[in-house]
């Protein structure tokens, strides 16, 4: 698989996001929380996934801007280790829940946490 994050992968549905808030289960691993819900997509996606900043928590949109790049490039970079043993589609929502501003190995290492909860929760169904 290659380390991209492309159109196809982004989810932009708004019925779909509503509908992940409102059914979606979710899994967290301080300060990332992972919305997931099992779903079907019309172009024949694997996943789909959004990231989230809180405005509440960051005003500046320079710091929600810096935070959603990092944690793209961790979700691109660590994507292939879990999205490859997917059984069925799935739609993400990302969320960053802290208040304070992260570098981007806080985010690897929590992304992978996250991920690694995400497959044990599934797998465990």
């Amino acid at each position: 698989m290659k380390f991209t994050f492309n159109k196809k992968d982004k989810l932009k549905s708004s019925k779909l996001i509503e509908q992940l808030f409102s059914e979606g289960k979710s899994v967290s691993a301080f300060p990332l929380r992972l919305v997931y819900l099992p779903t079907t997509f019309s172009d024949g996606a694997t996943f789909k996934t959004a990231i989230s900043v809180s405005k509440r928590n960051f005003k500046k949109a320079v710091d929600r801007n810096r935070i959603k790049r990092l944690m793209r490039e961790a979700f691109r970079l660590q994507k292939h280790n879990y999205i490859n043993n997917m059984s069925e589609p799935y739609a993400f929502m990302i969320l960053y829940i802290g208040k304070e501003k992260p570098t981007l190995s806080q985010i690897e290492v929590k992304m992978a946490q996250l991920f690694e909860a995400f497959s044990n929760k599934v797998s465990g169904q």
